[in-house]
């Protein structure tokens, strides 16, 4: 029987959310990554850097060896002939090769590419040749696959760099490399030419080209957005302000690199603090490491909140009757304080007191459990979130913020003040940025972190800034204190045949907060009337359909049992009384396929592609708005 509540022998004592240390070695000089790369070792040294599991043990790497690695591999680059200004590419899971592959590119003087690991080998063709990459990175045999089946019609492409060499030792090809063979080459280079580095390092400015970021092509061939070095530092500086961190902290980075959200958040403001930077082994393990590493900031998509929200939710129904009330008074005490401080409200001290004690019984086990006890502060951004699943963490006394921006704005451009957070804003503006309202409610940012333009695309590049502004095609409001809200996409607007308009993100949110329920699309576009499609919680539901003595053989099947979608359509009607009943769902069906980050359907942050959705899946959509249904 679970005990996950009341284990209270040694409780971890009452510590309020608390601004990082401001004793630490300072934040890294310089106006371009190479720079503060230089800065981050000369000052930092022997201070553990990154971390990363290996054989089951978290294996340490100090700033001196990263800046070591860093070295090798942009005079292993140089020694192969790599010019100032080239590119090379990154295809590989998050770990800490990507992170010396990528700095060392950029100080041997080059622009850094990043491709998802779960893109198919047409894309990786497309990405390289685009990017005119002459060097790729791949992570292992799977990816070098991808790269020798298309190297031929890459005539740019000079050598394949491959970090695990695991099943590839025989392997004899001219053009491919190892990563160690490749640090070698550049420490014996290095030796010979002890000076050069430093002299490629200072060959790109703050205006130059740093990074490529190619951004979704469901509406068009991909995009690649172009990064500056003053791109990246601005934004580091401005992240320092509403989240500061120093070498004290520890967080995880999981995420896709190749993502803005973690390349800046993950790797460059890490460089930029200190702050020690913990690779998961995958993103399965993402649960099992997080409890390992307890990080005291801890940066997410919506996604990843909700299954730590849905697991806790499973607990508890697991738990005694005693436990469950124990775990209903705290949450609520947590509950009525997060209010206050939504509110701007005092505290009472009563209620403080109360709250300590509700931490002791069960809030303090919770943080445990999902693995934030240690963590100062939450942050959530890349997708909408619902504010009552922000509230709930709130309630756990973590300080949960959610921020706004995109790629084209290198990152979060507006955020939640910590001592003032409102569920359901973006926040305020940055100090870096400027942020406002067009006459069509768009939101549209301007400052030194917004992008340089579109890699080739001079057109898409004038589309999306105009007269200096960038035009995000978020649709929102802004309320009287500053803070902005997101209504939804411009293009994913519904209007009914009604004439009626629908912010399709508003249902999905509250959907999603539904432990059984993973994603969804709301549907009504020049219809009669609203349908969904839902994404089930695989884990969560096969756990409620044993507990219920319910048959089922594989993901399909349980999908299609009349009990599974009964219980789901109790949660759309649940969902149905916080709206209108013009933006009420009258049908839904159930995605019987499981879908993972290989799928097309899938963003590389797990979000359903709506456009894609509603073209795959269009018998099944129409299936709804057919008079048998």
């Amino acid at each position: 029987m679970p005990n996950w509540i009341n284990r209270i022998n040694h409780p971890v004592a009452f510590t309020p959310a608390a601004p990082a240390s401001t004793d630490g070695l300072g934040v890294a000089k310089g106006d371009t990554v190479a720079q503060m790369v230089w800065d981050a070792v000369g000052r930092r040294g022997s201070r553990v850097c990154l971390r990363q599991k290996e054989f089951g043990i978290w294996r340490a790497m100090t700033w001196d060896q990263l800046g070591e690695s860093a070295r090798d591999v942009g005079m292993g680059l140089i020694a192969l002939g790599f010019e100032p200004g080239e590119v090379i590419s990154i295809l590989s899971n998050t770990n800490r090769e990507w992170m010396q592959a990528d700095l060392g590119g950029h100080v041997a003087g080059g622009v850094v590419n990043g491709i998802y690991p779960t893109d198919a080998t047409p894309q990786v063709e497309y990405l390289c040749a685009d990017s005119e990459s002459v060097y790729l990175f791949v992570e292992d045999e799977e990816q070098l696959d991808k790269a020798l089946e298309v190297r031929e019609r890459l005539p740019r492409l000079r050598k394949i760099i491959v970090f695990d060499m695991e099943g590839l030792r025989e392997l004899s090809d001219p053009q491919v490399l190892s990563f160690d063979a490749l640090r070698d080459l550049g420490r014996a280079h290095h030796a010979a030419h002890p000076e050069l580095i430093r002299q490629r390092s200072a060959m790109r400015g703050p205006e130059d080209v740093a990074i490529l970021v190619y951004t979704s092509g469901t509406t068009g061939k991909p995009k690649g957005a172009m990064i500056s070095h003053k791109n990246i530092v601005v934004t580091c500086r401005a992240y320092n302000e509403f989240a500061p961190q120093t070498e004290f902290d520890e967080r995880m980075a999981f995420l896709p690199l190749c993502h803005i959200a973690e390349r800046i958040g993950g790797e460059y403001f890490p460089l930029y603090t200190g702050s020690i930077i913990n690779f998961v082994e995958n993103p399965d393990t993402v649960p099992e490491n997080v409890r390992e590493i307890q990080p005291t900031t801890f940066t997410a998509v919506p996604r990843v909140w909700e299954k730590f929200y849905s697991g806790v939710l499973i607990r508890v129904r697991e738990s005694t009757l005693l436990q469950q009330a124990a775990y209903a008074w705290a949450i609520g005490v947590g509950m009525k304080r997060a209010r206050l401080i939504e509110d701007g409200e005092v505290v009472p001290s009563s209620l403080e007191m109360k709250f300590r004690i509700a931490r002791f019984l069960a809030l303090d086990n919770i943080r445990r459990l999902i693995g934030v006890n240690r963590a100062r502060i939450l942050l959530t951004g890349a997708a909408p979130i619902s504010p009552d699943l922000v509230r709930w963490y709130l309630a756990l006394g973590l300080p949960m913020v959610e921020v706004w921006g995109m790629t084209e704005s290198c990152g979060a451009v507006t955020s939640n003040p910590i001592g003032r957070i409102k569920p359901g804003s973006i926040g305020t503006a940055t100090r870096h940025a400027e942020v406002k309202l067009s006459p069509e409610g768009e939101l549209l940012v301007r400052g030194d972190s917004v992008f340089m333009g579109y890699l080739n695309q001079p057109e898409k590049t004038a589309e999306t800034i105009i007269d200096g502004w960038l035009h995000t095609g978020d649709v929102g409001r802004v309320d009287e204190d500053g803070y902005f809200y997101i209504s939804d996409r411009m293009k994913d607007i519904i209007i009914t045949a009604g004439g009626k308009n629908i912010t399709p993100s508003e249902f999905e949110n509250q959907l999603k907060f539904s432990p059984y329920i993973t994603d969804a699309v709301v549907i009504g576009d020049k219809r009669a009337y609203l349908s969904c499609l839902v994404m089930v919680d695989h884990e969560n539901l096969e756990q409620w359909a044993q507990e219920n003595s319910i048959p089922f053989s594989d993901y399909k099947s349980l999908t299609r049992r009349p009990e599974v979608i009964h219980l789901i359509g109790a949660e759309v009607e649940r969902v149905n009384k916080l709206f209108a009943r013009v933006e009420q769902i009258k049908q839904f069906r159930l995605i019987e396929t499981k879908l993972t980050a290989e799928d097309e359907e899938l963003t590389p942050t797990m979000k359903l592609k709506r456009k894609l959705v509603n073209e795959k899946y269009k018998d099944l959509i129409d299936s709804m708005y057919t008079k048998a249904a």
